[in-house]
C-alpha cells in the first residue's frame, strides 16, 4: 500500500479514530484530574460528546459511497453506516443511564465511560470488519472492555464472579472463533471475505463447512444464543445495571450485524448448508428464553432470558439470507434497543431509601405510585414481546414475513408458537405492576433516567406513524450486501 492510497483511505474510517483518539486523550485527562468524582462527571459527559461526535463523522466526514480500505478488510458501506449510527446512539443513552447510578454507588470512576467508549470501538470494527482478520480484532477488542466493565464493582462478589465468569467463557468462544477462522483460511488460502466468497463459490469442502460452524459457534456466544448462552443470566444478574442496560443493546447490535455480514456475504452460496445450523440455534435460544424466563423473580436475569429469545428472532431473520431478511433484521434490532434502554430505565430507577432492588415484585403498584414508570414499563415490555399495535410487533411481523418470503414455513410457525409462551412472562411483570399493592417506595427516579425511560415508552406507540422511513433506511442498508 503506498502513502497516497494510505491516506485517502484513512477518511473511512473517520468514526474509528474519533473514538479511538478521544477515548486516549479522555483517559488522560482523566489520570490527569486529581477530583475523582469531577473527573469521573466530566469524561462521562464529554464521552456522551464522542459518541455524538462519531455518528457525526460516520454521516459527514467519510466520503460519499463508502468503500474499502486496508486492501479490503476494513468496507465502509450503507449496512456498516446504520450500524454505527445505532451503535453510538444506543451506547450514548446507555452511558447516560449510568451517571446517577454510579453517583449513588460511589462508583463513579473516569475509567467507566473510557471503557465503554473502547467497547464501542471494537462494536464499529466489527461491523465494518471483511476480512476474517479484521473481524477478530473488533471483536476482542469490544470483548475485553466488556470483560471489565462486568466487573467494574470489585467490592461486589457478584460483580467480580460476574467478570470472571465472562471472561473465561469469552474466551472459550474466542477460542473456537479463532480455530474455525484458521480452518476457513486453510481450505480457502484467505482471510478476506471476497477471497472467501470466490473459493466458496467454486465449490465448497467439508473442512471449510466444519470451519464455519465453528464461527457461527464463536459469534453465537456473543449474542448469547442458545445453547452458547450460559453466561448471560449470570452476568446480567451480577453485573452494575448500567453495564447490563449497554449489554443488552449496542454488542448485540454489533455482533447480530457481523453474523449477518459473514454468512450473507462470503458464505452467501453455502446457504444450505449453514441456514439448518442457525436454524436449530434460533429455535433453541427462543425456547430458552421463553421457558428459562417463565420462574424468574429477578427482573435483570428476566431481561437477560428476553435477549436469548429475542436474539433467537433475529437468527430467524438471519436464516432467511435474503435482503428481506437483513433489512428485517436491522429494523428489529432498533426497535428491540429502544423497547430495551427504556425496560432498563425503568429498572435503574427501582431505588429505594436502602439501596437498589432488582426483584420482580418490587415492582408491585408502580402504575399507583409512579404512574409514568408505570406505563412507560408496559409500553416496553408489550413492545418487546412483540403484541400488537406497537413497534416491537412490527420488528417481529417483518422478521417472520422474511422467514416465510424465504420458505422456512415450519421456523415461523415455531417462532409463533414460542412467542404465545413468551407473551405469559412479559404480562406476568405488567400485572405486578398495574393489579399488587405498592410493597416498597422508590425515591424519587433521576431526571434523566425517568425521562429516557418515558420517551422510550411513548417512542412504542408514536413511532407507528413513522415505522416506514426506519424501514427504508434499514432496506436501503441491507441493499449493502445484495
Amino acid at each position: 500500500m503506498t502513502g497516497e492510497q494510505f491516506f485517502s483511505e484513512i477518511p473511512l474510517l473517520a468514526p474509528e479514530l474519533v473514538l479511538a483518539v478521544g477515548a486516549m486523550a479522555l483517559l488522560m485527562l482523566g489520570v490527569f484530574m486529581k477530583d475523582e468524582a469531577k473527573a469521573a462527571s466530566r469524561v462521562s459527559f464529554l464521552t456522551v460528546l464522542l459518541l455524538v461526535a462519531a455518528g457525526g463523522a460516520a454521516l459527514f466526514l467519510v466520503p460519499a459511497g463508502g468503500g474499502t480500505a486496508f486492501n479490503g478488510a476494513f468496507v465502509f458501506d450503507p449496512l456498516a453506516l446504520f450500524s454505527k449510527l445505532l451503535i453510538t446512539g444506543a451506547a450514548a443513552l446507555a452511558l447516560e443511564l449510568a451517571g446517577p447510578y454510579l453517583k449513588a454507588e460511589k462508583l463513579a470512576r473516569f475509567e467507566y465511560p473510557v471503557l465503554i467508549a473502547l467497547a464501542v470501538t471494537g462494536m464499529a470494527m466489527m461491523v465494518s470488519a471483511n476480512d476474517l482478520i479484521a473481524l477478530y480484532m473488533g471483536v476482542e477488542l469490544q470483548s475485553l472492555a466488556l470483560y471489565v466493565l462486568a466487573a467494574f464493582n470489585r467490592e461486589s462478589q457478584r460483580a467480580s464472579e460476574a467478570g470472571l465468569k465472562y471472561f473465561i467463557l469469552g474466551a472459550l468462544s474466542s477460542g473456537l472463533l479463532l480455530y474455525g477462522a484458521s480452518l476457513v483460511y486453510g481450505f480457502t488460502g484467505a482471510t478476506g471475505f471476497t477471497e472467501i466468497g470466490m473459493a466458496v463459490a467454486e465449490g465448497p469442502s467439508t473442512g471449510l463447512l466444519v470451519g464455519l460452524v465453528f464461527v457461527i459457534c464463536g459469534l453465537a456466544f456473543k449474542v448469547s444464543a442458545a445453547p452458547f448462552h450460559m453466561w448471560t443470566p449470570d452476568v446480567y444478574e451480577g453485573a452494575p445495571t448500567p453495564v447490563t442496560a449497554f449489554f443488552a443493546t449496542a454488542p448485540k447490535v454489533a455482533a447480530m450485524v457481523l453474523f449477518a455480514r459473514v454468512l450473507m456475504g462470503p458464505f452467501g452460496e453455502m446457504v444450505d448448508d449453514w441456514r439448518q445450523v442457525v436454524m436449530v440455534i434460533a429455535v433453541l435460544s427462543m425456547a430458552v428464553g421463553a421457558f428459562g424466563a417463565l420462574t424468574q423473580t429477578n427482573i435483570k436475569r428476566l431481561m437477560a432470558y428476553s435477549s436469548i429469545g429475542n436474539m433467537g428472532w433475529a437468527l430467524v431473520a438471519v436464516s432467511a439470507d435474503s435482503l428481506t431478511g437483513l433489512w428485517a433484521l436491522l429494523a428489529f434490532m432498533t426497535l428491540y434497543v429502544i423497547g430495551v434502554i427504556g425496560a432498563f430505565a425503568v429498572i435503574l430507577a427501582m431505588r429505594t431509601s436502602e439501596g437498589m432492588v432488582e426483584q420482580i415484585e418490587d415492582l408491585s403498584g408502580l402504575a399507583q405510585s409512579r404512574p409514568g414508570l408505570g406505563w412507560a414499563m408496559t409500553a416496553v415490555m408489550f413492545s418487546i414481546g412483540g403484541l400488537p399495535f406497537l413497534v416491537g410487533f412490527l420488528g417481529k411481523l417483518f422478521v417472520l414475513y422474511a422467514a416465510l418470503e424465504a420458505g422456512l414455513w415450519v421456523l415461523a410457525v415455531i417462532a409463533v408458537l414460542i412467542s404465545v409462551v413468551a407473551a405469559a412472562y412479559y404480562l406476568k411483570v405488567i400485572s405486578v405492576i398495574w393489579f399488587k399493592e405498592p410493597k416498597v417506595s422508590f425515591t424519587a427516579a433521576p431526571v434523566g433516567v425517568s425521562l429516557i425511560a418515558k420517551a422510550a415508552g411513548a417512542s412504542t406507540v408514536l413511532l407507528l406513524p413513522v415505522a416506514a422511513v426506519l424501514f427504508i433506511h434499514a432496506r436501503t442498508a441491507g441493499a449493502a450486501l445484495f
